[in-house]
């Protein structure tokens, strides 16, 4: 397999804070700016304060990514968060069924609409359920038309948790017949953001997302974990604002 846009090794737990470790997948194609798209994904994964395990928009699995996680202790959580992640839900369930398969706004209907097969368990909103409570704080990213995204700190490491409201492609990881789709979409690294056809839907509602945006920095995050492209481990606070700058 080539490894351009990969983030390799691949299906390898990779430590970012105590407590909290990433794993890389495989690309995915996404539809954007009217075409298909690869897309690098990320999953984020949290120790709780009992031992359990709290898995963040899980990647396509393979049994060594499953012996890692079995190593570090017992999954209790899938987070969906946002309606377009949770392809690979369904699989994470089939080996953990003890875990609780967590929703976000809209991701019901839209696996219903693509036919996909997966059972959740429970709905997420703006506060952090008490599963969880004591180790991750959470709010909705409002203000869209179409897409809410629940974001989430690590309180411990100050760790902020996003997914497609930054990403940060790298060039030099893209095909060169990408590369101008990133740059006319604005999520070229340095200079990340939300998608160009995200940011649209929030004509109107940019208040919304302002406050919540507010709320965020109120966290005074010390690092941020992407789902697609380059995270920013240090200057989070300044990275979110240059980031989130379209909604001024």
């Amino acid at each position: 397999m080539s490894e351009v846009g990969l983030y390799t090794p691949l299906n390898t737990l990779k430590p970012v804070a105590s407590g909290v470790w990433i794993a890389d997948g495989p690309l995915v194609q996404m539809a954007a700016l009217g075409m298909r798209v690869p897309f690098p994904t990320r999953m984020t994964v949290v120790r709780l304060a009992d031992g359990s395990l709290w898995c963040h928009s899980p990647i396509a699995p393979d049994e060594a990514l499953f012996a890692a996680i079995d190593a570090l202790g017992p999954v209790r959580h899938l987070v969906s968060p946002n309606l377009l992640h949770y392809a690979h839900i369904a699989a994470w369930k089939r080996r953990y069924p003890q875990a609780t398969a967590w929703a976000s706004p809209g991701v019901r209907q839209r696996a219903a609409s693509q036919y996909i097969e997966v059972a959740f368990d429970a709905d997420l909103d703006d506060a952090p359920p008490a599963d969880w409570a004591a180790t991750i704080d959470q709010l909705r990213f409002r203000g869209s038309r179409v897409l809410q995204e629940i974001v989430f700190l690590h309180r411990a490491s100050a760790t902020l948790i996003l997914t497609d409201l930054i990403e940060n492609f790298e060039a030099g990881k893209l095909p060169t017949a990408m590369r101008w789709m990133a740059r006319l979409g604005g999520v070229t690294d340095p200079d990340g953001k939300a998608p160009l056809d995200m940011r649209l839907t929030y004509l109107g509602h940019k208040n919304e997302a302002r406050a919540c945006l507010t709320r965020m920095l109120a966290w005074q995050p010390q690092r941020v974990i992407l789902a697609h492209g380059r995270c920013y481990l240090d200057n989070a606070e300044a990275e979110l604002a240059r980031a989130f700058r379209w909604l001024d």
